[in-house]
């Protein structure tokens, strides 16, 4: 469902005092406005969200909890949080919520604060598997931190080998299973988790950044009923602001707010935190679960068309909104093939691949589909994808056809 209102208020209050940053804004209005974005991770937010953001709650220092600030003058600042978490655990069904980190990392960062100690042997999907950075990269405080052992998913069909999580989890009795990926197509199976962190008295910990939007529409599987911690972005299909969110239980309610203040971060935002209200009462709507729905449907007709013209869906197509695809079958490599992309005004990622010796592409129909399009749409930008890659459709030509769809659909109308 399309927004209807255009934030520009903000931008022309800029322009006056600072032009150059005002035209940094501008131009990536433009950029937005006239490019096809199908990067998995981002979306457009509605008016109100960035009315929220852009408030004098931006001003409000306010470390600690409502009712146990560590600054005074927070009483007005204080409903907006309990705003933001009472609706966050009426959306999902949890015990618990923290609205207070500022990412899905620093959530994560929290997570394992409030279950583990350095040192600790944890099980996630391996990198090259379609896991996060915070599932075990070396480059990251995870891998620093922890002994991370990689699952994996199936060479042959994508999909997350059970059998071999089970047998890690048995050999290197895990404290932690952490669930989640940044390049999974299909649905988590949270109660297999469950059974396997069971066997061998792990945590699980759900890393639902992707889904979480699809789950709060009724789009896709919860893991709030099997993960000991849930954590999540608030933006992504959610359609918030950038912003990171917990639950879990009341058992572990105190130990995950002290994970996340005072042990990883100081004073929280509170415009950020009035903007997660203002998207989880979005989401509560039977408008959010109609757009969660098509998101889904959007996907699954890009993700067929795309393996008609000849590239190679992981896993056979998609049950969420997310979708990775091997292009060596039109003669290209992942990296090149997004170069090429962009330049015909078409945004996405690329990411490894199971059986590829070369990345792929990963992208996603949230944004698309906040600005309007349905599956007529889809089944057209996959033939244009593949007109790209394939040398069919010429940079210049390709980019007059974007800016005709994407004016037919603004992500702002006005």
């Amino acid at each position: 469902m399309p927004v209807t209102r255009t934030p520009a208020a903000a931008t022309d209050v800029l322009r006056r005092q600072d032009p150059e940053l005002a035209g940094v804004l501008l131009g990536e209005t433009a950029r937005q406005s006239t490019t096809l974005q199908l990067i998995a991770a981002e979306n457009f937010t509605s008016p109100a969200v960035l009315a929220a953001l852009g408030s004098p709650l931006a001003n409000k220092y306010a470390e600690g909890y409502p009712g146990a600030r560590h600054h005074g003058g927070c009483e007005i600042v204080d409903v907006a949080e309990r705003i933001a978490r009472d609706r966050a655990t009426a959306l999902f069904g949890a015990a618990h919520a923290n609205v207070q980190p500022h990412s899905g990392s620093s959530a994560v960062l929290a997570a394992y604060a409030a279950l583990l100690r350095p040192g600790d042997t944890v099980l996630a999907l391996g990198l090259p598997h379609g896991g996060h950075l915070t599932h075990g990269s070396p480059a990251n405080f995870s891998g620093r931190w922890f002994d991370f052992v990689g699952y994996r998913v199936h060479p042959d069909t994508g999909l997350i080998d059970h059998e071999q999580l089970r047998a890690l989890a048995r050999a290197h009795r895990p404290k932690a299973i952490v669930c989640g990926s940044i390049a999974y197509p299909r649905h988590i199976d949270y109660a297999l988790f469950r059974d396997v962190a069971d066997e061998v008295g792990a945590y699980l910990i759900a890393d639902a950044a992707h889904p979480m939007g699809l789950i709060a529409g009724g789009a896709a599987p919860s893991p709030v009923p099997y993960a000991d911690i849930v954590c999540a972005t608030t933006h992504k299909v959610l359609r918030g602001p950038r912003g990171g969110m917990i639950l879990c239980g009341e058992d572990l309610a105190e130990r995950v707010d002290r994970a996340v203040f005072p042990f990883t971060q100081g004073g929280a935002q509170m415009h950020t935190i009035a903007a997660k209200a203002v998207a989880f009462g979005e989401a509560a709507t039977p408008a959010f679960a109609g757009y969660a729905h098509q998101v889904v449907a959007n996907a699954r007709v890009l993700a067929a068309g795309l393996g008609q013209e000849g590239l190679v869906v992981t896993t056979g197509g998609t049950d969420t909104h997310l979708i990775t695809a091997d292009p060596a079958p039109l003669g290209v490599g992942g990296r090149e093939a997004r170069a090429v992309l962009a330049a015909a005004g078409i945004v996405l990622d690329s990411c490894p691949l199971p059986r590829a010796d070369e990345r792929g592409l990963r992208l996603g129909t949230a944004a698309v589909t906040t600005q309007g399009m349905r599956e007529r749409e889809m089944a057209g930008v996959a033939a244009l994808v593949a007109g790209v890659l394939r040398g069919r459709v010429e940079a210049r030509r390709a980019r007059a056809e974007v800016r005709e769809l994407v004016t037919a659909f603004p992500p702002y109308p006005g």
